[in-house]
């Protein structure tokens, strides 16, 4: 049962007592193939629907183990020259994909009047680290090329995605201000990523049981993806964070993940980044995806967009 001790909100209240009523197994216990349904059937019933595009379209780019699904979005069916979204899913490295997360890229598109580009990349445990962020940068650089499938002119990369779709955004960034693409990475924004070790943190402990992502989840995610967490391309933060460029970063106030955002968005101040923090209180994990079961995380998207609008709009 939710520790009541904390505010939750009365949606996100009534999306856990439901749950909890279902009684399922979590992803540790049915394993990566069963998982990926269940994220695909929550993600059924309790997101929103998706926003109408002019342009939606399945492609690949090419990857360093061949060619990597995408999906292509813009609510124009033409544009000048203008900044695309690269958009890198949650799923702890093991589940998600571009259909989970398909109502969510038409609403980015939608809302800050921008391409979008979800990239659907290796899964671990078949495809463990660094498969996932190698994918990600690949498809990074490519999108970065202008490549004539999207037929827009790309003038710089906006990189966002949640949970471990966060850390691949911050890695992926981190990457291209190392060593850059053909153009800049002018915005990035993670949504409660997972950006330095969670074991340490008491949101962990916190938020551990009953707010949907668990620790024995998260345990078993970082299990099946590997890695070593000294890697900075593993855990962002042991590296050198200091050319971040402009981050919008959020979390959610009932999250397991909540203080390494937290985390994060203070390194980047203390570095000197620009940075706005929006922290959504009452709010669970994954609430994104879940904007039909919790109608008022519609709001708290459309806060996170509006401040990642802001911020492309200063340096476009």
């Amino acid at each position: 049962m939710a520790d009541t001790e904390h505010y939750v909100r009365d949606d996100v209240r009534g999306f856990l007592d439901m749950l909890e009523a279902m009684g399922g197994k979590g992803v540790e216990e049915v394993g990566a193939k069963e998982g990926r349904q269940q994220m695909r059937m929550v993600g059924a019933v309790a997101e929103a629907e998706p926003r109408a595009m002019a342009v939606q379209k399945d492609l690949t780019c090419p990857g360093p183990s061949g060619p990597i699904p995408i999906r292509f979005y813009d609510v124009k069916a033409e544009r000048g020259p203008s900044p695309c979204v690269l958009f890198l899913h949650g799923g702890g490295f093991v589940i998600g994909d571009l259909e989970v997360y398909n109502a969510l890229c038409t609403e980015i598109s939608h809302h800050l009047d921008l391409p979008v580009v979800s990239v659907d990349y290796r899964l671990a445990p078949e495809h463990p680290f660094p498969a996932a962020p190698d994918d990600c940068e690949a498809a990074a650089r490519w999108v970065a090329s202008s490549p004539g499938e999207l037929e827009r002119e790309i003038t710089g990369l906006v990189i966002t995605g949640d949970s471990a779709g966060g850390n691949l955004t911050i890695v992926t960034t981190n990457q291209l201000m190392n060593d850059p693409a053909e153009v800049p990475v002018i915005v990035q924004a993670p949504i409660y990523p997972v950006a330095s070790d969670v074991t340490q943190h008491s949101s962990l402990a916190m938020f551990a049981e009953g707010f949907l992502l668990t620790g024995a989840a998260m345990a078993w995610f970082t299990d099946q993806y590997g890695g070593d967490s000294s890697d900075p391309r593993h855990t962002p933060m042991v590296g050198d964070c200091s050319n971040t460029p402009p981050t919008v970063v959020c979390t959610a106030g009932l999250d397991p993940l909540r203080d390494s955002g937290r985390e994060y968005a203070a390194h980047l101040v203390q570095l000197g980044t620009e940075v706005v923090y929006l922290e959504f209180p009452g709010i669970i994990h994954g609430f994104t995806t879940l904007r039909k079961a919790i109608p008022s995380g519609q709001n708290d998207l459309e806060a996170f967009l509006d401040a990642t609008k802001l911020m492309v709009e200063r340096y476009r």
